[in-house]
């Protein structure tokens, strides 16, 4: 039975509700850094984020596979670079669920003045724990429901912002714009605003990560849905808050700022529905987290860079360790940041510019390297390079403004790229430790014994797992440059060159004499050539991984070219190494 696609709004709401929860407190965060021209750096990103609109439909319409950033490294680069990546995005995600949860709550504060924000943080994110651990996951249909009442109440705010204005007119806008300033000048001004305001893009690349499950064609739509509703939200909010409240007001209201403009133009009535409406899709995006990180973490065990222990299922079939450890880290930058806002949002922007950064690096490596790889869009290498260009400033625009963020940044990078790094050599590391074992004195002989018959136990179970190239016939050098790939990103002795061929072919004696040669060149490696009968499709690649016990992601092909009859994510997961 097929998985049902989701289609172009269901999609559209998963991916919107997370970009769009962030006009809860972009706005104020802009307007803290860019004082009354705000808007203006907010439209700034908007431009930004049309130019990634090209970039990610190229890379996601080439490899239509769920992985975001580190699915593409994954296939145009290294597996390290693709494992940097992705400790990016799950840092990204840690950020994302703290900084959602804890806006939330300030906003439930503003309705329960009795509520401490920081305990129901930590309960909020103990609900969500509870409940994917259980198995419930986003229903579509919540999150479209969530999604339009959040626009509803969004354009019910602007509806009396006009009001408001309509009747008082613009002289409180032009006194914010008589004031100085912020940073002694409008390009200073701009260049910090449009740092923090990049915190708005937020959720543009949700959708990467679900390509999957949506069906064909609907992908780049909601990339256009949501860069239209990012790119008039955004910037309008801001606009209609420098029309309304003098700019010093908005530095104490950053926590539940939407709310005390609902105040100012219809009243509480209006300020509770918003304050109900921040909570319920700020909690979505808390969901969307948890859902995330959890698939994610999950892709990267099973690609062998984590160990095996985080795929142990409950009986409901979630990933329950992966969630508990997620939801630890969150607890513990909660502590770290003490849940305010303005840390929380700093360590998320540096988290995820980064990661949008890679994506634009994966984009030219695609472009280099997988040229052959049909793709249904090409977005301009000149575009691609200011796309990143723009990050990067924004990038340099968060540090500079708050240095000391970038150590709470570091305190979490550090140590998780350490560890990953660990997993990717931990076939050197537990060589050391066996030549350590051996070099202990007389005395601990017995347990150097021991422990050195479990280490080459653990290193004779990682690499004894099989890995399969399939080769249309390919030259020594070709597949050289794969064996050189395997060997460098992959613990394993044993390869499989699998040629299939039609009608009783045979593959040439020269290159039976290459294969030869290439045995030779590699002698700790365990190479089979096995030529089979048939056509490579979809259905050769499920049985031959069932028949050989061999994951779908350990097996690899050269770029495919545009006779190709089969879509990439057609087969299953196999990877792209040339």
């Amino acid at each position: 039975m097929h998985q049902k696609k989701l289609g172009e709004w269901a999609a559209t709401a998963i991916c919107g509700n997370d970009i769009t929860s962030s006009c809860l407190y972009v706005s104020a965060l802009t307007i803290v850094a860019a004082g009354q021209y705000a808007w203006l750096a907010l439209l700034f990103v908007a431009a930004i984020l049309f130019l990634y609109r090209k970039i990610y439909g190229e890379v996601v319409g080439a490899l239509p596979l769920n992985g975001g950033a580190y699915n593409v490294l994954l296939n145009s680069s290294t597996k390290s670079n693709a494992a940097l990546a992705a400790c990016l995005t799950i840092l990204s995600y840690m950020a994302t669920a703290v900084i959602s949860a804890s806006t939330a709550m300030h906003y439930l504060h503003e309705i329960f003045p009795i509520l401490n924000a920081n305990y129901a943080t930590f309960f909020l994110l103990l609900l969500f724990l509870g409940l994917t651990i259980l198995g419930i996951t986003e229903s579509s249909i919540v999150a479209l429901i969530i999604f339009v009442i959040h626009l509803s109440v969004m354009l019910l705010l602007i509806i009396f912002c006009v009001i408001f204005i309509a009747n008082n007119g613009f002289a409180i806008l032009y006194d914010n714009f008589a004031l100085p300033v912020r940073g002694g000048s409008i390009a200073t001004a701009l260049f910090f605003g449009f740092a923090a305001a990049m915190l708005g893009i937020s959720g543009f690349e949700s959708s990467a990560n679900f390509v999957e499950e949506q069906k064909n064609g609907v992908f780049p739509k909601t990339l256009r849905n949501m860069w239209i509703a990012v790119s008039v939200l955004n910037p309008l909010i801001a606009f209609f808050a420098i029309c309304i409240m003098p700019i010093s007001v908005v530095d104490s209201k950053v926590d539940y700022f939407l709310s005390f403009m609902g105040t100012l133009t219809g009243g509480k009535w209006l300020a509770l529905i918003i304050s109900i409406n921040a909570v319920t899709v700020l909690s979505g995006a808390v969901l969307t987290s948890f859902v995330g990180v959890n698939g994610l973490i999950k892709r990267m065990t099973l690609d062998r860079i984590l160990p095996q222990f985080f795929l142990k299922e409950n009986k409901r079939g979630s990933t329950y360790r992966i969630l508990i450890m997620f939801f630890v880290l969150c607890v513990s930058i909660l502590v770290v940041t003490n849940g305010k806002i303005l840390p929380l949002a700093a360590v998320y922007t540096l988290s995820f510019l980064t990661v949008m950064a890679f994506f634009a690096l994966g984009n030219l490596l695609l472009k280099i390297r997988r040229a052959r790889l049909p793709r249904p869009e090409t977005a301009p290498t000149f575009f691609v390079v200011l796309a990143l260009f723009g990050v990067i400033v924004a990038l340099y625009g968060n540090v500079k403004a708050n240095p000391a963020y970038l150590v709470t940044f570091l305190q979490y990078f550090i140590p998780a790229m350490l560890l990953i790094s660990a997993m990717l050599v931990r076939n050197d590391i537990m060589m050391i430790m066996v030549k350590t074992m051996q070099s202990i004195t007389k005395s601990f002989r017995k347990l150097a014994v021991l422990s050195r018959k479990s280490l080459h136990k653990s290193m004779h179970n990682l690499r004894s797992q099989e890995f399969v190239f399939f080769s249309k016939g390919d030259d020594i050098a070709t597949l050289n440059k794969v064996m050189i790939y395997i060997s460098q990103n992959e613990i394993t002795n044993k390869v499989k060159i699998v040629t299939i061929l039609k009608n009783h072919m045979q593959p040439s004696e020269k290159f039976l004499s290459d294969f030869d040669t290439l045995d030779r060149a590699y002698p700790d490696m365990d190479m089979e050539y096995i030529v089979l009968e048939g056509c490579f499709n979809p259905n050769m690649v499920e049985k031959l991984s069932k028949e050989w016990n061999i994951p779908k992601n350990f097996m690899f092909i050269s770029s495919p070219g545009e006779r190709f009859s089969y879509r990439v994510e057609e087969l299953g997961g196999v990877r792209l190494i040339l």
